[in-house]
């Protein structure tokens, strides 16, 4: 199952309490007061891991509590610290504070769509090792042995641990990658993610093969790599959100290029030209942005009957943008798109 948008909350652990006490031994049986303080509350911290690649396991546990921490002891001995909740989450990965109390609050403002709900963008997380306080424990409490003073010899006040901070927010994993394919579903995507990477994704001759994206590592001369994301396939409307549109379109907002893959033999009745200015009007309806971002043409099938006159259709009508006539299927031409892609987005592994 993979989840790439997700609803938690998050609670930091509340400050131990601090002490009242006072000395007693035998040499000294009216000592003065020696609570110590409280320990802080734990806090629930994000670390970005290249070890996850979704969020599937928020949605068995959403809940993110930090540990309390421990209350205050006699000879100004301080509570334990209570342990911060550590959670790995994938790179790419942005956080929202919504404007509710509880989970079920926001399950029901989204279902709704409440007008009175709002998100606040805290962190975006992209590199590997980068942390983020998502909630900050409580400060543990002083004990009575700050409260002392010249006209209050044996204070008996001492403070509460403080609360943790608390709050329901919304994750939202955006697939980082240099190259993101896009196209429209049995364009042959997925072949061409299997030849130019290592991944190994479901590849069949029927529509939705792929219901996920996935991120495929392609190696260079001189050990320099680059990745390339493989985006279920879109359909008109994708912008409005019309099938599963927004699902996948947030994927390449974080693409440095994108690689159009187009059935230039129009194996399924399709037009490779009208195709083209669809999945551009897509892009763009969804994020001006996004539309302005660097992008080229694969025209794959060309094994296919018909694939020559309709790559020359399309060289036609985008005479500006660089274009490939190439066949996932047979490897043919895909050495001359991996050269490109190498002069493209080729760099030195982190």
């Amino acid at each position: 199952m993979f989840i790439d948008q997700i609803r938690i909350h998050a609670r930091a652990g509340r400050g131990g309490d601090g002490s009242v006490h006072f000395r007693r031994v035998a040499k000294n049986p009216k000592g003065g007061p020696d609570g110590g303080d409280g320990g802080r509350g734990g806090s629930v911290v994000l670390e970005v891991s290249p070890h996850v690649d979704n969020l599937r396991k928020f949605f068995y546990d959403p809940r993110l509590f930090a540990e309390d921490g421990k209350p205050g002891g006699a000879q100004r001995r301080s509570g334990r610290a209570g342990r911060d909740k550590v959670v790995p989450v994938p790179p790419g990965t942005l956080v929202w504070k919504m404007n509710v109390d509880t989970l079920a609050d926001a399950v029901t403002a989204e279902r709704e769509e409440a007008d009175w709900l709002e998100y606040e963008p805290v962190a975006d997380l992209t590199e590997t090792g980068e942390k983020f306080v998502l909630a900050k424990g409580g400060r543990g409490g002083r004990g009575n042995d700050h409260f002392k003073s010249s006209v209050n010899r044996a204070p008996t006040d001492a403070e509460e641990g403080g609360p943790g901070e608390e709050g329901i927010f919304k994750f939202e994993m955006r697939m980082i990658a240099d190259v993101g394919l896009v196209g429209f579903p049995n364009a042959g995507k997925s072949t061409l993610l299997s030849v130019l990477s290592a991944a190994k994704p479901k590849i069949a001759a029927y529509p939705f093969t792929t219901l996920q994206p996935m991120v495929g590592v392609m190696d260079f001369p001189g050990f320099r790599r680059g990745t390339v994301a493989d985006i279920p396939g879109l359909i008109e409307g994708a912008h409005e959100n019309v099938g599963l549109g927004h699902e996948f379109l947030r994927h390449i907002l974080r693409c440095r290029v994108l690689l159009f893959v187009l059935d230039a033999a129009g194996s399924e009745g399709r037009d490779p030209v009208e195709d083209l200015r669809l999945l551009r009007r897509e892009v763009g309806l969804y994020d001006e942005e996004l539309a302005r971002r660097p992008w080229m043409i694969a025209a794959n099938k060309a094994d296919l009957e018909g694939a020559a006159d309709g790559f020359e259709r399309i060289r036609s009508a985008f005479p500006k943008q660089q274009a490939l006539l190439l066949s996932a299927s047979s490897g043919d031409g895909v050495d001359a798109l991996r050269s490109v892609l190498d002069t493209l987005i080729a760099h030195e592994p982190v």
